[in-house]
């Protein structure tokens, strides 16, 4: 094997947890290959909020800043080559990628992020990330006191209206079919003038990704600022599956305090294993996961035999 194609750590995936990673790993002077797709998951996102230091700023300008900060570690590379497939035939991992090239390393980290699935519904793509959105920590603000709507039913609209509720006094709940709440929810949703609507949303009207009303299935048309939307979502890759890491009910990967996954020498962070999706959250996984890395290889070094 030669150490051209061979690195302690090789990332999965170069948004911001995984460049958090590189730069804990970098300091540590571990050699480290970081292969990007290019897709991160806010893509379509023109604000990031909820960051120290970096409020406000465009997405793609805090990712360009961190990868130039991270690229003064010499020990640090990148390819843009996304990698199309992992196996541990011995005690490394052997990574291929899109291009044919074939790297091996100690650890592996993915920070490889989700696919949200979004629904047919007209517009929809359109104001993704813009005004429908699905965080208000990361976007609430800006929408405060406007007529803003939540398209979600049972537990995980109960649980937005009771956070958006403080934002704004004209909350309505898209229930997009027969409401599944409890008697008691249904009281507490009334008593605090949360519209509850079954009808089915058969188009989001907008210009330039900013929505301005909500067309019914029966023709109904409801205006709106913002609409917030839990949807489903798939992992960006099969490989974390393939090689055997464990999931939780809800898809992400499953990683234990210190970022580990099922699989020893596994570790992985941001969205791909934390509902709590915002750039201040992937940059906290990425850092411990990158820490938790050198950690292993600095212990195995240590009590490795001296030749």
């Amino acid at each position: 094997m030669t150490t051209t194609n061979f690195f302690d750590v090789i990332i999965i995936g170069g948004s911001y947890a995984g460049l958090s990673a590189a730069m804990a790993l970098g300091r540590s002077l571990k050699n480290v290959l970081m292969l990007d797709s290019g897709t991160p998951c806010n893509a379509a996102t023109p604000h990031s909020h909820n960051f120290l230091t970096q409020d406000g700023r465009r997405p793609a300008e805090i990712a360009a800043l961190a990868r130039q900060q991270v690229a003064q570690y010499g020990t640090v590379q990148f390819r843009s080559d996304p990698a199309t497939g992992v196996n541990r035939p011995g005690p490394h991992f052997t990574v291929s990628t899109l291009s044919g090239q074939v790297f091996h390393s100690r650890k592996l980290i993915f920070a490889t992020g989700i696919k949200d699935l979004l629904p047919a519904i007209k517009g929809f793509s359109d104001c993704w990330g813009k005004s429908v959105i699905h965080c208000p920590y990361c976007h609430g603000y800006e929408f405060r006191n406007h007529k803003t709507g939540i398209l979600a039913n049972g537990p995980i609209a109960i649980h937005l209206a009771t956070l958006v509720r403080n934002l704004t006094s004209d909350l309505t709940i898209f229930t997009n079919g027969a409401p599944q709440f409890t008697a008691e929810e249904e009281q507490r949703l009334q008593q605090r003038n949360i519209a509850v609507v079954q009808t089915e949303i058969r188009e989001l009207q907008q210009s330039g990704g900013q929505l301005q009303q909500v067309i019914l299935s029966d023709g109904a048309a409801i205006p709106l600022k913002a609409l917030y939307a839990r949807v489903p979502f798939e992992q960006q890759t099969p490989l974390p599956a393939a090689l055997g890491c464990s999931f939780t009910e809800q898809g992400h990967i499953l990683v234990d305090g210190m970022q580990k996954t099922s699989v020893p020498g596994i570790f992985a962070c941001g969205d791909a294993v934390s509902p709590m999706r915002s750039v201040a959250s992937a940059v906290a996984g990425g850092n411990l996961a990158g820490a938790m890395a050198n950690h292993e290889l600095s212990q195995e070094d240590f009590i490795a035999p001296v030749s």
